[in-house]
């Protein structure tokens, strides 16, 4: 290579640095500037050679995700306080108060993104519901999102993306659930003799259409609790892990007592007062402070007189070791470190990496957990041994135990993930201190965000600290997030 050829290739590499580095920069509008004409050759030449290694040198700090607030309503058993009160209410009620606490100015709000896995298909888009029922700009966009359990982790995770992306500035991430109002079917032969009466135009085809119509077919449809895929309960799943990897009825109700324990405890030092809304119900007399699915005087003597629900004769999983049907709805709101700061909030703290995952359906669904953390971990250049706290979703106590067993094998690493280490042993003095879903229920689409907002107010009392939350879901899906506050 000649020295001309060699002077000519280290300017086009200089000029590429300087594009790459300006391209990183935040657009910031300004007023149009005239300035004289310049010739191409004479903007060449005014470059220093030694600009663009200054400018890869000196890096801005990254402009976080922050999650300036968050609440929830408190979670109640099916068919108690919440009884005729149905998703879309619920999400407004928490979203409104969430608001009305962040004193912000709603016509700041860009963007909703909500979530439902019980949807009512009369109002489908729980987002824009929310967005119309709580007095925003009638502009702010809202759409929703479904992840089964993991649904308020995508919506945090969509609203994250949006603002990073710059399509949004200021949003609500969230979901709600209600399992006391669902959508309730009919018989599939009902419903296409009930459609074809609609379209029948003679009294004759009419009444001979009626007299197909069996006292059978006027049964109700709930909605399906088994995989669309499979026909299993996602109990039946948990009871298949809990056999295949020999956790026993003891421990799973030693870890739902210590869950109910350490949640009990949790309200009774009032750690949770600030983030749990009081809710009211028509006719408004009555009010709901906590959740009433904790039990503060539960004994494991108890739990082991319960009898299996799944699998009656030789099953392991009871109504104490199990996740309760209930009833919530949670919310936090998010945008960019810089534009928390400008608006005078003191964020809870901000979302550092995230991931999902997908495993097989027929066995072992529960696992998403152990296959979400390790990306989630390698994305935030952490290892479990890092973090102060992890809060893992307690669908069933056998589940969640099979997940930390599952943390700590290196078989399971080598064979399931490919990885030559295990993800990590945990230390249970950082797992669900506060109790987890076993005490404070699921409401489908509302714990992930539950989760984000109590483990943030944890780190928070603690000093400061980096934490993991995670959650299994149906179809074999899982979600992790890495949070961190100061």
């Amino acid at each position: 290579m000649t020295e001309k050829q060699k002077i000519t290739e280290n300017k086009s590499t200089s000029e590429s640095k300087i594009t790459k580095s300006k391209s990183k920069k935040p657009v910031v509008s300004k007023p149009i500037e005239k300035k004289p004409a310049v010739k191409k050759s004479a903007v060449k030449k005014a470059v220093p050679q030694k600009a663009p290694v200054k400018k890869r040198i000196i890096k801005s700090k990254e402009d976080r995700i922050a999650v300036v607030a968050g609440l929830r309503t408190p979670f109640a058993r099916q068919m108690t306080h919440f009884k005729d009160m149905n998703a879309i209410a619920m999400g407004q009620m928490v979203v409104s108060e969430m608001l009305n606490r962040s004193n912000i100015d709603l016509s700041l709000i860009d963007q909703v993104v909500f979530g439902q896995v019980l949807i009512h298909p009369e109002a489908p888009n729980i987002a824009r519901e929310i967005v119309l029922g709580t007095g925003m700009d009638i502009s702010t966009d809202g759409y929703s999102v479904s992840r089964a359990c993991a649904t308020s982790f995508q919506s945090a995770v969509s609203l994250a993306e949006a603002i990073k992306a710059g399509s949004a500035e200021i949003g609500v991430a969230g979901g709600a659930d209600s399992s006391s109002v669902v959508p309730i079917g009919v018989t599939k032969k009902l419903a296409r003799l009930l459609l074809a009466l609609s379209k029948a135009k003679t009294f004759g085809q009419k009444m001979k259409l009626i007299s197909q119509i069996r006292p059978s077919d006027l049964a109700p449809v709930p909605p399906s609790v088994a995989e669309y895929s499979t026909g299993v309960t996602m109990g039946q799943n948990a009871e298949q892990m809990a056999r295949d990897h020999g956790i026993t009825r003891e421990e799973q109700d030693a870890l739902a007592h210590r869950s109910h324990t350490l949640a009990a405890k949790a309200w009774a030092e009032g750690k949770l007062t600030d983030e749990v809304m009081i809710a009211y119900v028509e006719p408004f007399t009555n009010a709901l402070s906590q959740d009433n699915n904790v039990r503060a005087d539960s004994t494991l003597e108890s739990y082991a007189k319960l009898r299996p629900v799944f699998d009656r004769k030789n099953g392991t999983l009871t109504a104490a070791n199990s996740t309760g049907l209930t009833d919530g709805a949670s919310a936090i709101l998010m945008m960019k470190e810089s534009r928390a700061k400008e608006l005078g909030y003191e964020p809870l703290g901000y979302i550092k990496s995230y991931a999902f995952a997908a495993t097989q359906v027929e066995k072992d669904m529960l696992m998403g957990p152990s296959y979400a953390t390790p990306i989630a971990l390698d994305r935030a250049g952490m290892k479990l041994k890092d973090l102060t706290l992890i809060d893992m979703h307690e669908a069933f106590a056998a589940q969640t135990l099979c997940n930390v067993n599952a943390f700590a094998s290196k078989q399971f690493a080598k064979e399931k993930l490919g990885r030559s280490q295990a993800i990590g042993e945990i230390d249970m003095d950082k797992f669900n201190v506060l109790g987890g879903s076993l005490a404070y229920g699921h409401p489908f689409a509302a714990t992930g965000t539950r989760m984000i907002t109590q483990t943030l107010r944890e780190l928070k009392r603690r000093g400061g600290g980096v934490g993991l939350t995670t959650a299994c879901a149906a179809g074999g899906l899982g979600a992790s997030m890495i949070l961190e506050s100061e």
